[in-house]
């Protein structure tokens, strides 16, 4: 068994934080760039442009890449030969957004959902855990912001729907998105398990690296096709017009009941803040 303290959970937690306000991971610039190359609009191409430059300036300045810092959304895979000495996981995980949010001057979005009082540091983090065969603990980190959070959507399907209805409901959802969510996005689209099951596979696999192609065939044409019709809605960067709504589409599925077919689709703005760290 091998331990590791909860304060070195905490810190690894708090610079993730930090670190990703202010600096675009390397797979989400580089699909900028791409989308800036082939965008045929001038508009389009003149919203990436100040989409670069933003980050540019972010990462030089070491300030936020948006003044949405997002809720705190966490994938943990526990490796079964590991345990956490002092704080239990959860706490330390909270105690790592508290202070990176805190000493990274964050905005802080969590609120009351009915009085919208702020809770004032960033927590409760949302955490989904998963264990797994070793003794390491991997932290994958998103920042979520509102504004494309606000634009996803489940349905759940008729089993006679297939695959066609699957992409025709991933398609509908981006067109009634249209600017909201900050484009182009990355799309996150979960098929299958139950309700809330499809839900979360959906922002899974948001963590997917830009341009990493799906390891299931069947899924990896769908996510061509999808992503070709994203681009023909014609709302392109930041609604300005243009071919480059979406950068990406990512596809997770799981077995559902016969009678289900759950889908869910879950929206990320260009400024796609993700980290992951194995301890």
């Amino acid at each position: 068994m091998r331990f590791i303290t909860s304060e070195e959970i905490s810190n690894a937690v708090k610079n993730l934080i930090i670190n990703s306000s202010v600096s675009l991971p390397e797979d989400t610039y580089k699909g900028l760039k791409q989308a800036f190359e082939k965008e045929i609009s001038e508009s389009g191409k003149t919203a990436l442009r100040q989409i670069l430059l933003n980050a540019e300036v972010a990462k030089t300045e070491n300030k936020p890449l948006c003044q949405d810092t997002g809720l705190a959304v966490f994938f943990v895979e526990i490796g079964i030969d590991v345990a956490v000495k002092g704080r239990n996981l959860t706490d330390a995980i909270n105690e790592g957004t508290r202070r990176g949010y805190s000493e990274g001057f964050l905005r802080k979005s969590t609120c009351d959902p009915l009085t919208r009082k702020n809770i004032g540091d960033n927590t409760p983090a949302i955490i989904h855990y998963e264990f797994t065969n070793g003794d390491k603990l991997k932290i994958m980190y998103a920042a979520k912001g509102g504004g494309s959070e606000n634009m996803s959507g489940i349905k759940m399907m008729r089993p006679s729907d297939g695959k066609d209805g699957i992409m025709d409901f991933v398609v509908q959802i981006m067109q009634a998105a249209g600017p909201n969510p900050c484009p182009p996005n990355i799309i996150g689209v979960g098929i299958g398990g139950n309700f809330e099951r499809s839900a979360i596979l959906a922002k899974k696999s948001l963590f997917r690296k830009l341009g990493e192609r799906n390891s299931d065939q069947e899924l990896d044409e769908m996510e061509k096709i999808i992503l070709e019709r994203i681009n023909n809605i014609g709302t392109g960067p930041m609604g300005f017009g243009g071919i480059c709504t979406a950068l990406g589409v990512h596809i997770i599925k799981e077995p559902c009941h016969i009678a289900s077919l759950p889908v869910a689709v879950n929206i990320e703005c260009h400024s796609h803040r993700h980290a992951e760290i194995a301890i």
